[in-house]
């Protein structure tokens, strides 16, 4: 099946159109709030890729602690 946009759920790269997470938020910083292990909240409109944002996240800091 080819890519389509996403209107449900995270997005999948192999599967729908995305913008990379990282470009769109100051990974540096919120790497340095997780390794100082504070809170930090991901606040956005609905639809505007939290969850998606998130697990990029969390497979980055999953993959660097291999």
């Amino acid at each position: 099946m080819p890519r389509h946009l996403s209107t449900a759920g995270p997005n999948h790269l192999a599967d729908h159109y995305s913008i990379d997470p990282f470009t769109r938020t100051d990974w540096a910083e919120i790497e340095q709030v997780i390794d100082a292990k504070k809170f930090f909240i991901l606040h956005a409109p609905r639809q505007s890729g939290e969850t998606t944002s998130h697990q990029a996240m969390m497979a980055s800091v999953a993959h660097d602690l291999r």
